[in-house]
Formats: C-alpha cells, structure tokens, sequence
C-alpha cells in the first residue's frame, strides 16, 4: 500500500502530479490547502485491492513506510492531526463512501456480493476487523485517540462548507462556463434555424456594436417579422434606448458651470470653445466664462485664450483649488462658465487628484468621448471618468468615426445622457444637437468590407469564447 502527498499552487497541479506518479487509476484520499499551496493525498489502486483480499488494516511497518514516503515526522503527525480531521472531515468520509461503493462493485462482479442489508448494516456500523482510512493504525491512532475528541461525521448537507475556497471558486467558474456554453449552442441553434436572426446579427456586429447588446436586443424580436420590418424595428429600439437631452434645454441655454473632463486628445479644449461661441452668439461675449486648468500641455492655456479672442471672451488660468473657487467666484454673473481640464489617461494617477479638484458645489461634469474609439477604450474612458448621478456625455470628432455602432453601443450600456456632437474642427459652426434617430442611421449605414468584419461561421467566436458573453444586464426598453 502506498500513499504519497503531493503540494503544489492549485489543486489542479497537485492532482496532475499525483497522476503522472500512480497513473489513471489515481485514488484521491484527501486535498488541503498549505501555506505553500493545495496538498493532495493520493495512493494507487492496489489499495483496494488489499482491502478487497480481506485484509483488516494496513500493517504498521507499511503505514510507516508510507507516512516516510510523505516526509512528516511522528511529532509532525500528532502535532497536525487535530487540524487534519477538521479540515479534511469531508474528504475523508467522501473517500470512504467512494471506497465502500466500489468494494461492493468488484464483489458483486466475482459473484462474492453479500446481501444488501449486510451492505447497509456494514456501511452504518463497521466491524472492527474492518479498516478504518480516516485513522491511522497502531500507536498513531492511540495518539489521535488520546488528543482528540470523538467527532461525529458532518451531515452531507454541510460538507460542502469545508470545501477549500480555491476549490469552490473552480467549481462555480466552471459552472459559469458550462452555463454560457448552452446559452451559445442554444443561441446558435436558433440563429441556424432563423437566418435573418442571424444576417441582423451580423449587420449589427459590423456596425460597431457589441455582441452583449446585440445579442440581448435579438433575443426580443417579434418572431413574425420580416426582414424590412425586424430592421427597422431594430433601429427604433436603439433610438429608444439611447439617451439624449432633446427634452430638455440645450447646453448653451440652461447655462451654468460645466468642467469638461476625459482622455488625452479628444478634443476638449475645441470643444470648449465651440460651447463658449454658442453662448455668445446667443448671449452675447459678456455671458460667457473660460477656465483652463491644463498645466501640462505645452500651449494649452494660448490655445484657449487664442479661441476666447476670437469669441471676445477672456480665458483665465487655475492652479490650483483655491485659484479656481477664486475664478468661479468672479465669475459668477456669468450665463455659462466652461472649464477645460487637463487632458489624462484612465489609469493615469493624476487623474484622482483633478478629479477631486472638480469636486466643487454647482461644478457639472461633461464627459467628452471620442466617437471614433474602440469600444474597450471608451468603456475605460466612462469607468475612469464616472459620476455619482447620471453623467452627461458629449460626442466628438464624429466626422472622424469610421462607425458610430462603438459610441451608441457605450452610451446605451453605461446608460448615459448625450447632450451633443462634434462634426470638425470649425468654431462654433461644427455642432450638433444630439439627435438618436440620425446617429442610429449613421451607424447602420455600411461603409464597405472591412477585414475586421465577421462572417455568419464565425459568429459562434463572438459567443463561445472563454471568457464568456453574459447578456446586458441593464434596462433594454424593447
């Protein structure tokens, strides 16, 4: 009989190193996690065997031979068998119904099976001749004998609770896994069996939008519709679900204070300036505000003082907090007052400090995205740049955006409020209102063959991968 312990980071690498030692028919007696990972006890076959040959217990002298083979000492195992009984109490008993279970199989296959109220009798109650594998024989069992209290065996229900964290994470990650595959296939079946499910979730995958959303609007199309009518229909729900401020004031009319935050690059401090020139041209130059708290880019504070001489409107330079509370104290008669902020990476560590910097009573944040970003990019960009309430989101340098399907797709998922578009680089000519139904058709529009598009045989890519597509949890108004 011989039992060998194994260690390793995961369970996963423990068991394979038990395998390749015993090989396929690998008996696990018992995992644990160390200090130094997952400890797995293992042993061959060949035990049952013994067992099976009707010996009573593993012999002293090779139960010492295998306690050697697992390097502890006898201090080592009377000092830890109080914790290896709590520990692995599931496991032990788990071993011992498995092993139980499968004595029973050979005997009843060489014709030698007893009765089976014997079996029960023999399972509840076990005759002392028989070997008990949750407790080590001879002296070692005085010495858990003398140590320990008796412990009666957990309740299968409660078993479960012992399970090593690592092990249950395992366990519920391949659950996930298992669940999404279904999904998929059955996803896929359905597409297989409704081809224009199937072309609509292309075309909208081609646009730019993501799989997630995709997928859960198609899940709600009318089965009777055709193909003109499940487009359209599309289309509306996207317009539904994309929210903008066509009931509300515009920008330049509900005045107020408004910081324009987000990454390097995409366009703030144009667009700053397209806001200051609408208020004028409505308002009048006296109505209008300019901050700049760029202290990093080279030029910025002339870049916007450049835009506020052609508006007729002064621009004025924060330091710090106390210059900006300052500067909105001046400013405070002022219909509109805009504040250009510097210009930082998502994961930039500055970006908490200007935050803060911003967190000022009447300040609203106006969160400027690139619409012509990857996806993945402008998800980073609303996670880093998040608000409290609802954030309020301006499109730029749409005229640059090979698809739309990106900026739409975040909007609706992060369920924020578009308060406008920028077409260029004119001042304050290239701006729009934000208006869902033209973005909505803009970005179904197809702009040619892509080598980035997919085909209908790889859409299976999109919802098998390991990862794992979970559907849009959010409100989906279909």
């Amino acid at each position: 009989m011989n039992i060998q312990r194994f260690t390793a980071a995961t369970s996963r690498e423990a068991l394979a190193k038990a395998r390749l030692t015993f090989g396929d028919n690998t008996l696990i007696l018992s995992n644990r996690p160390t200090e130094h990972g997952v400890e797995v006890v293992a042993a061959a076959e060949d035990t049952l065997a013994t067992l099976d040959n009707g010996h009573s217990a593993p012999s002293a002298k090779l139960m010492d031979s295998a306690l050697r083979d697992a390097k502890p000492s006898y201090k080592d195992v009377a000092s830890k068998v109080e914790d290896d009984v709590a520990q692995l109490a599931m496991s032990t008993l788990s071993f011992q119904d498995y092993v139980r279970e499968r004595m029973l199989r050979k005997r009843h296959e060489t014709g030698t099976d007893q009765t089976s109220e014997h079996r029960t009798q023999d399972s509840q109650q076990p005759a002392p001749n028989r070997p008990a594998l949750d407790r080590f024989p001879d002296k070692k069992e005085r010495v858990s004998a003398k140590t320990l209290p008796i412990r009666k065996p957990a309740p299968a229900a409660a078993s479960s609770e012992r399970l090593p964290q690592g092990i249950v994470d395992e366990l519920h990650a391949m659950k996930e896994l298992m669940e999404d595959r279904f999904n998929t296939l059955a996803w896929l079946g359905n597409a297989r069996q409704n081809p224009i499910q199937a072309n609509l979730m292309l075309k909208l995958i081609r646009a730019g939008y993501s799989p997630n959303l995709s997928r859960s609007i198609l899940e709600r199309l009318p089965v009777e519709m055709n193909a003109s009518e499940a487009v359209q229909w599309i289309m509306d729900v996207l317009e539904r679900n994309l929210k903008t401020d066509a009931e509300t004031p515009l920008l330049h009319e509900e005045g107020g204070i408004f910081a324009l935050i987000g990454a390097t690059g995409v366009g703030k401090t144009t667009t700053t300036a397209k806001l200051a020139g609408l208020c004028a041209r409505a308002h009048g130059p006296a109505s209008v505000g300019l901050i700049t708290l760029d202290t990093y880019r080279v030029g910025a504070h002339e870049q916007l003082r450049a835009f506020g001489k052609m508006l007729g409107v002064v621009a004025h330079l924060a330091h710090d907090r106390v210059a900006l509370q300052d500067l909105l104290g001046l400013l405070s008669g002022k219909k509109m007052v805009l504040i250009d902020t510097t210009g930082l990476a998502p994961r930039d560590p500055r970006k908490r400090e200007m935050m803060e910097l911003l967190d000022l009573p009447d300040v609203k944040r106006l969160l400027v995205l690139n619409a012509g970003s990857h996806g993945d990019t402008l998800d980073e960009a609303v996670a880093a740049f998040k608000t409290p309430n609802v954030q309020h989101t301006i499109f730029s340098k749409t005229d640059e955006a090979v698809k739309m399907g990106p900026a739409i797709d975040a909007a609706i998922r992060n369920q924020l409020l578009l308060r406008g578009i920028t077409t260029g680089q004119r001042v304050p000519e290239d701006w729009e209102t934000a208006d869902a139904a033209k973005l909505v058709r803009m970005s179904m529009r197809t702009n040619g063959v892509s080598a980035y598009d997919p085909k209908v045989s790889e859409l299976g890519f999109y919802f098998g991968n390991p990862g794992g597509q979970t559907a849009f949890k959010g409100h989906l108004n279909a």
